[in-house]
């Protein structure tokens, strides 16, 4: 069984079902789990103070997946506003032990300075780098991921992978963590995981974005139901 991590933020649940339910119903042998912040800290796992820059419970949390996989295999880690277009399987595939973990390594410089519904935008090197991840948890290197190295890191050493050498880090294409209303189709190729990484139309302000027919129809797939203004998020 393959192991997928996705993050998990307690006002967005359906964020992580639509999640979940676009890669299981599409990728045989792949089992999806939520990263959940409280739940971490009611087991003493998760102790550090609150990321203020953070726009989502799993900013930091993301980082413990190596240990919440036991170091063992390769397991892929994804933010919640993803949808999968494609057998995951495929991404799984990818995976070459030279490396302790392989992204997307996009060159993305947000303009705006406002994101997810008005929460405000960060801008840093590498950035969406972790927002998809393939982790490597054999590789020695990333055993220094424990949660006391969690817990006292800081969030830029984290998410720029700051405990790496940058040839421990492997690419895949774009088109596996495709930053939507950034790339474009077909010029920067096609998307097999999109990530709604400014919004999605799940949010007042973003319900017209590229490929909200998709998550849209896959919130219906999973409910039963169409999406209304009742349903909109507040972030």
């Amino acid at each position: 069984m393959k192991k997928v991590f996705i993050g998990y933020t307690s006002t967005q649940d359906i964020l992580f079902r639509v999640s979940k339910n676009s890669i299981e119903r599409r990728s045989n042998g792949v089992t999806c789990f939520p990263i959940i912040q409280s739940a971490l800290r009611e087991l003493g796992i998760y102790s550090r103070d609150q990321d203020k820059l953070g726009t989502t419970e799993f900013s930091i949390t993301r980082f413990l997946t190596p240990w919440l996989a036991g170091y063992k295999d390769w397991v892929l880690f994804c933010d919640n506003d993803t949808l999968a277009l494609e057998d995951i399987n495929t991404l799984f595939n990818l995976t070459d032990d030279r490396y302790a973990l392989m992204c997307a390594q996009h060159d993305y410089q947000p303009t705006n300075t406002m994101k997810l519904n008005d929460q405000p935008q960060s801008v840093y090197p590498r950035k969406n780098w972790s927002s998809v991840v393939l982790w490597n948890c054999n590789h020695p290197k990333n055993k220094i991921i424990t949660p006391d190295y969690v817990n006292e890191a800081s969030p830029m050493h984290l998410h720029r992978f700051l405990w790496l050498d940058d040839d421990d880090i492997g690419d895949f294409s774009h088109e596996w963590n495709w930053l939507v209303d950034w790339y474009d189709s077909p010029f920067n190729g096609k998307p097999k995981l999109l990530h709604y990484t400014d919004g999605g139309p799940y949010f007042k302000n973003y319900q017209n974005c590229s490929y909200s027919r998709e998550w849209l129809s896959e919130y219906k797939l999973l409910t039963g139901k169409a999406f209304s203004s009742e349903d909109i998020i507040d972030a």
